[in-house]
Order: C-alpha cells, then structure tokens, then sequence
C-alpha cells in the first residue's frame, strides 16, 4: 500500500528526471554525511543534485516519467534493474551533462568510497564504464576553445605566408638604413 510520503517522493524523483540532461546511479557506501554535505556542495555549482533514494521507488518514477520514448525506457528499465541493487544515490545534472559526472567521479576517487553504477544519457542507458569515459572528456568550454583553434589555424598560417615577404623585405630596409646610419 503506497503511503503518501512514498508518493510524494515518486513524484518528486519524476520532477527531478524531467528536468535533468543526465543521471547517473551510484553506490555511495563508505561516505560519512560530512563527505556527502560537501559533495553536494561541490556538486551544486556545476548545477548537479546528488539524490539518496529508494531503489523501487526510483523505478516507480522512470516507469512514470516519459522522459524518453516507450523503447528506449523499457530499455533502461532492463539495464537499471540490475544496478538497482544495495544502496544507491542518483546524480542528476541539469546543465552541462558531464561537469557534475566529473565532479563526482573526481570525489569518489579522492575518498577512495563509492562508485558509480549506471547511467542514462539523452535516450540511451550508460554502463559503468561508460560512465567512467565520459567523465574523462573535456568540458565543453575545453572542447569549444579546441575547435576555435582547429578553425584559426588555417588562417593563421595564411597571415603568415601571406606577410613572411613584406617582413623580409622590411627587415632588408631595415639593415640597410643601419648600415647608412653607421656609416
């Protein structure tokens, strides 16, 4: 018999999976409640919400969310059965995707506790080393400034090939007005 304060964290728990880009499960035994206050502190300036919950009850509000299409939730549905073990916190990120995946990773490695269990990415379900993958990419600030120098560099060489001749030959007129003025 569902109680209205199960209900009431179902629903919350859909609001929180409608609103975020990505989640992911972790297993976060061995972190004291210090530990986990600063994790979400961390976790919070990169717009990311660190979550204990109930395992059923987690998938009471993926079955209830349309996040994703029928096919892709029965999917995750399968693929988070097998996670939905022990105890387990959601990470949800509500911004840039990856920055808070990274921040947690980064955590559970500095303390040595946890892990991270599964995860979902748009429409598709994420292992653990999948996980684990995408917290090793760039942010997306790193990625953007890549790209603008993979889009300058041809320019670039183009302003110098283009001005090596006028250099050379003001640097020529240079040495012989020196050799004018010593003389």
């Amino acid at each position: 018999m569902p109680t209205a304060k199960k209900i009431e964290s179902v629903k919350q728990l859909t609001e929180k999976l409608h609103k975020a880009t990505s989640v992911v499960l972790t297993d976060y035994r061995g972190l004291k409640h210090k530990q986990l206050e600063e994790l979400r502190k961390n976790l919070r300036k990169v717009d990311g919400e660190f979550v204990v919950v109930k395992n059923r009850l987690l998938l009471r509000a993926l079955r209830d969310s349309n996040i994703v299409n029928k096919n892709a939730t029965a999917e995750i549905l399968t693929s988070f059965k097998s996670s939905l073990t022990q105890q387990t916190a959601a990470l949800f990120s509500y911004g840039d995707e990856v920055a808070p995946l990274r921040q947690l990773v980064k955590f559970l490695k500095a303390t040595g506790t946890g892990k991270t269990k599964a995860g979902i990415l748009g429409n598709q379900s994420l292992t653990d080393h999948d996980v684990m993958r995408l917290s090793l990419l760039p942010s997306r600030i790193e990625l953007l400034g890549q790209l603008v120098r993979q889009l300058n560099a041809p320019i670039q060489g183009l302003h110098y090939a283009m001005s090596w001749n006028i250099n050379r030959l003001v640097w020529a007129l240079n040495d012989i007005k020196k050799k004018k003025e010593s003389n």
